[in-house]
């Protein structure tokens, strides 16, 4: 059995960028990469933010994201 690092509505941000975006998890993804003949094994994220009343969605490693203490705070209403 597999241990993920986070859990779908977790708080995150990526791990030493200068741009303090948070971010919540959706879900795991299986992702698999056809030019160099590889399949992951389910460590990438969707992540999704609002930028601008813009939804953007991310898929990162899980090894570059950070839990984020702080939840909440990024939906405008």
């Amino acid at each position: 059995m597999k241990v993920r690092k986070f859990k779908p509505g977790d708080w995150v941000k990526v791990k030493g960028s200068p741009d303090p975006t948070k971010m919540e998890v959706v879900k795991y993804i299986l992702n698999d990469f056809p030019m160099l003949d590889k399949v992951n094994d389910g460590n990438y994220l969707e992540c999704v933010y609002y930028r601008n009343g813009e939804r953007i969605s991310k898929i990162i490693h899980e090894n570059r994201l950070l839990k984020h203490w702080e939840t909440g705070g990024i939906y405008k209403t």
